[in-house]
């Protein structure tokens, strides 16, 4: 486990809020380059590297996780010097306050930033607290005024990233950092494209990651508009709810996401997954999500693309300290290089079949 951890270590320690992506991708294109036969962006800047398969009318799969992290770019600079801010991604105003953070500026530099909170000393007497709007929290760098800050090269538009350093749990099974969502898919299709590297695939494989999922699942759109793929798994981190009562818990294995707001897992791709994992046999657990994934957008694309999210859960996301089990991860690889390796196509053509025909049997090759 000591090198996944570092593995994960590197990965989310990267500074890569949604739209400023380059980071991220510089690191991927770096990890999936000696892997695969070529490279490739979009227009939004998604990066995919593509392996090229010998087989006959190979189907093409799409396998994405999505590099961009939630943060918050500077809105506004005050007179005394402090910042305004606007969210990027989906914030609870109750973890923001009295927290550290980088700024990072147009020309490359980085400095310290903290988010205020009022001091208990502050509100005797009054009714007490009340929750803050994010757009009036305090983001205080310790400038003079907004003159000196502006000396330092600061404008609005700047970004603000959580600062974290990914560090174990006492029992040596968990990790603590930022970033989880989602550079847990980064990881997982870096890991992938190392671990089919030289083998010969019964697919035309695009495997990378996708910008500014966490505004809005953009760039799956233009992603699947361009390499048009017939299959479309994202990879992609959900909160845990185990510590709630709910579903959703670390340590349990990949979760088979059978529903969300933006998307339903079709009768027979739950089939395709449940087969797949129990013949290979990873621990799952299923899951009904609250939010969204990339394959939300994907499903929608080139006259319907059967799609699904190969995840894992985590504790306390989108904030600067996120829970979650190394395990987990190497289960939900494992089920990802057994769905990659099926998928040829007589099986694709059974996702089509499904819906003129009755129900398929699946007999996998």
């Amino acid at each position: 486990m000591t090198d996944l951890f570092s593995k994960i270590k590197e990965v989310t320690e990267l500074p890569a809020i949604s739209g400023h992506e380059a980071p991220v991708r510089d690191y991927l294109r770096k990890q999936i380059t000696p892997h695969v036969d070529e490279v490739v962006t979009d227009g939004l800047g998604s990066i995919f590297g593509v392996r090229h398969s010998e087989a006959a009318d190979a189907p093409r799969i799409m396998v994405a996780g999505h590099m961009d992290e939630v943060g918050f770019m500077v809105s506004e600079i005050k007179a005394d010097g402090t910042f305004r801010v606007v969210e990027i991604g989906g914030w609870n105003p109750m973890v923001v306050s009295s927290q550290r953070f980088t700024l990072l500026t147009r020309d490359g530099h980085s400095y310290p930033v903290i988010s205020g909170s009022v001091p208990p000393h502050l509100t005797r007497g009054a009714n007490g607290p009340a929750l803050p709007a994010i757009g009036d929290i305090v983001f205080d760098g310790g400038f003079a005024n907004k003159e000196e800050a502006e000396s330092f090269g600061i404008r609005p538009g700047d970004t603000l990233v959580p600062e974290s350093t990914a560090i174990l749990t006492a029992n040596q099974k968990n990790i603590i950092s930022k970033a989880w969502d989602n550079r847990y898919g980064v990881l997982m299709v870096s890991e992938l494209a190392q671990a089919l590297s030289g083998q010969a695939l019964a697919n035309e494989l695009y495997v990378g990651a996708t910008v500014q999922e966490e505004v809005g699942l953009r760039g799956a759109g233009t992603s699947v508009t361009k390499f048009d793929p017939e299959i479309f798994l994202a990879v992609d981190c959900s909160p845990a709810a185990d510590v709630y009562g709910g579903q959703g818990a670390i340590g349990e294995g990949t979760l088979l996401r059978f529903f969300d707001p933006g998307h339903l897992m079709l009768p027979n791709m739950k089939d395709f997954l449940l087969t797949t994992a129990e013949e290979a046999g990873i621990k799952y657990q299923y899951y009904c999500g609250k939010g969204g994934t990339d394959a939300g957008v994907a499903h929608l694309r080139s006259g319907g693309v059967p799609s699904t999210t190969i995840g894992v859960c985590a504790r306390y996301i989108h904030s600067h300290q996120t829970l979650y089990a190394m395990d987990d991860f190497l289960q939900a690889q494992a089920f990802l290089q057994a769905l990659v390796k099926k998928l040829d196509r007589s099986t694709v053509a059974i996702f089509i079949q499904y819906y003129i025909k009755k129900t398929p049997k699946w007999g996998f090759n």
